[in-house]
């Protein structure tokens, strides 16, 4: 598989929660691997997750668009 990223991500294994909206429940996340521009989300599904979402973690919050997804992962490119 080749790297398309032009800023490698960095392994992290971190508490995460997807925020869709402010009434709506948070969906809890593991943060596999981070960079400046975006992140690796493993969820226990993707299914109703939309394709844009704030991601809290580590005490910020993020504006999050969803670039890839497979059934238990999200690729996340930060706002």
């Amino acid at each position: 598989m080749n790297e398309r990223r032009a800023i490698s991500r960095r392994r992290a294994l971190k508490n995460g929660l997807i925020v869709i909206g402010e009434k709506a429940p948070k969906i809890e996340c593991a943060v596999k691997s981070v960079s400046e521009t975006g992140a690796a989300l493993r969820v226990s599904t993707t299914v109703g997750i939309p394709a844009n979402f704030d991601l809290l973690s580590d005490g910020a919050r993020r504006r999050c668009h969803a670039a890839w997804r497979t059934d238990t992962k999200i690729g996340v490119t930060f706002e």
